[in-house]
């Protein structure tokens, strides 16, 4: 009887020891969300003041009593942000698409197809991540200046359509498919092509979603490569366009509108990463493990 009541005792010990642990961490989950999502919350709320309200506030308030839609109105009218969202969403799905056409080939071809001095490659292929940015960023300058390839959306995609991480995160994915499944397909007499799009390609889907994603968010924020390659407005991206409101636009004296231009900008890669947010962790969880 005495053992019994012991147990209770130590079970319930553990059981609140368990509850506290629970009540500090969801505590500090919950402190560090409110640190993230604040400058998100911040852009909304001036978005949504008006010009004079924004200027009246000497000590800045965390609400409005009279939220309008006008700032949206200006972002669109004062500047030419749909010309930059249809040069960004153009630029995007066309450098998506053909990256990740040409990192599954060459992913496939370094994980399953043997030929001579393919390991040495593959150590060089990944020694190109050592390279600073910067340093590639030139040479594609000088490359595309001397193709008279600059204010083209040709001078802006080509530089883009391949990536050594991605090549690296979908080869380690497609490695860990059994060798078998590939011997079995080439003695039905099935063709590396229609092995890897009807074996490979659905069985690493949430890894080619998560490199999309990244990829689609990489190109949404580009800014360097697009800002060195084009001066002519006809060819602005977001990135660009956002420097231009600043400077030839409202952003300088209207900040209200220029937060609103900015929620525009972010909306849709929020919405995106929320609609796909559970395979980017999928993806990403099955390109770091092995076996």
């Amino acid at each position: 009887m005495q053992d019994q009541m012991d147990y209770q005792k130590i079970g319930k010990s553990a059981k609140a020891r368990r509850i506290l642990r629970n009540i500090f961490v969801y505590t500090m989950l919950t402190f560090w969300a409110l640190i993230v999502l604040f400058p998100f919350y911040w852009m909304v709320l001036t978005s949504v003041k008006s010009y004079s309200t924004y200027n009246a506030e000497y000590i800045p308030k965390f609400f409005t009593l009279a939220p309008t839609l006008a700032n949206y109105a200006d972002a669109f009218t004062s500047v030419s942000l749909g010309r930059y969202l249809l040069n960004t969403l153009l630029f995007t799905v066309v450098t998506t698409a053909l990256m990740l056409f040409v990192t599954t080939l060459a992913a496939f071809a370094f994980a399953r197809l043997e030929f001579r001095g393919k390991n040495l490659i593959f150590t060089l292929f990944l020694a190109l991540m050592m390279i600073p940015n910067e340093l590639v960023i030139i040479t594609n300058f000088v490359t595309v200046t001397n193709a008279d390839l600059r204010n083209t959306f040709t001078g802006l995609i080509l530089p883009s359509v391949t990536s050594v991480f991605y090549i690296y995160l979908l080869r380690e994915n497609f490695a860990q498919i059994p060798d078998t499944l590939y011997y079995a397909a080439k003695v039905d007499g099935t063709s590396d092509l229609r092995y890897l799009r009807r074996v490979m390609l659905p069985i690493c889907r949430p890894t080619l979603i998560t490199i999309g994603i990244l990829k689609i968010i990489e190109c949404w924020n580009s800014y360097v490569w697009p800002r060195l390659i084009t001066d002519d407005a006809d060819y602005y991206l977001v990135s660009n366009g956002i420097q231009e409101i600043r400077e030839n636009g409202f952003g300088r004296e209207n900040i209200p509108a220029m937060m609103a231009a900015v929620v525009v900008i972010s909306l849709p890669l929020i919405v995106l990463f929320l609609i796909f947010r559970k395979k980017v962790m999928e993806g990403v969880s099955r390109g770091g493990m092995k076996g």
